[in-house]
């Protein structure tokens, strides 16, 4: 005869240790938050003050000629500091997600091409934003269907 008492190894399978990753996401969310909020506000309030070296003649045309614009500029640190909030607020984070992978890709290419000394800040934004954008895979899926119909709702006349 048996009894019910459950063993010490038991009770240690039925409550296995919780791995650590399980917290990468919100790091990676709160990190890429931090990083655009400062980036962000930055743009606006201008409190780091410019390198001492003047960047490459390429990577300068193109600051100033997002600058000339007179709204360009503006727009990308706006849009920085809205998916800033966005991330660390954890409100409508495949939006944020979505709307920043365009400047993200901008700032990786400019590194690439016209300012490498930068570019490792910018691959490892990229890899966050692509860690992220897997993690919230589930919230893209609608987005990438290969044909959708649209949602039409018709209203009946009286």
């Amino acid at each position: 005869m048996g009894t019910a008492t459950p063993s010490r190894t038991d009770a240690v399978e039925a409550h296995p240790k919780k791995s650590l990753t399980r917290f990468l996401p919100t790091v990676a969310r709160v990190l890429m938050g931090a990083l655009f909020l400062f980036a962000g506000l930055n743009g606006f309030l201008n409190f780091v003050p410019p390198p001492a070296k003047l960047p490459p003649e390429g990577a300068l045309a193109f600051s100033k000629a997002m600058m000339d614009t007179g709204y360009l500029f503006h727009l990308v640190k706006g849009t920085e500091v809205l998916v800033a909030v966005l991330l660390l607020a954890n409100r409508f984070v495949p939006l944020a997600l979505a709307l920043i992978a365009p400047v993200l890709v901008n700032i990786f290419a400019f590194h690439a091409f016209l300012a490498p000394e930068g570019a490792g800040l910018a691959v490892v934004l990229l890899a966050i934003e692509i860690f992220l954008a897997w993690t919230y895979r589930a919230a893209f899926r609608p987005m990438l269907a290969m044909r959708a119909t649209p949602s039409v709702t018709t209203r009946e006349a009286p």
